[in-house]
């Protein structure tokens, strides 16, 4: 990433890890979640924790929820005064998009 990042520019394949390692990101919600470079990562919903691990699989970012969900999608840069300040999630296969700030 040479180049400054624009607001909902894809993440590139090579910087995925990077993104979703570079911080606790915030929901809207207020849900909480924790990706650690070893693969698992952890969703905080006011006191309950769940569990899971994330993947770049053929250049896109996997979640996998046990005991069976799994999740494929694109990520986008959240840029606000040409700072990268979060992600979008975006599953197309289900049609969802979620933001996620990360906690400062």
């Amino acid at each position: 990433m040479t180049e400054p990042l624009s607001n909902g520019q894809a993440v590139d394949a090579a910087d995925i890890a990077r993104a979703v390692t570079a911080g606790v990101l915030r929901y809207g919600d207020g849900a909480r979640q924790v990706f650690e470079a070893s693969g698992t990562t952890t969703y905080t919903e006011g006191s309950s924790d769940t569990r899971g691990t994330w993947s770049v699989e053929d250049g896109r970012f996997c979640s996998f929820w046990p005991p069976s969900f799994r999740a494929w999608y694109e990520l986008r840069w959240i840029v606000e005064n040409g700072v990268v300040v979060g992600l979008t999630f975006i599953d197309p296969a289900r049609g969802s998009r979620f933001d996620g700030w990360y906690e400062r």
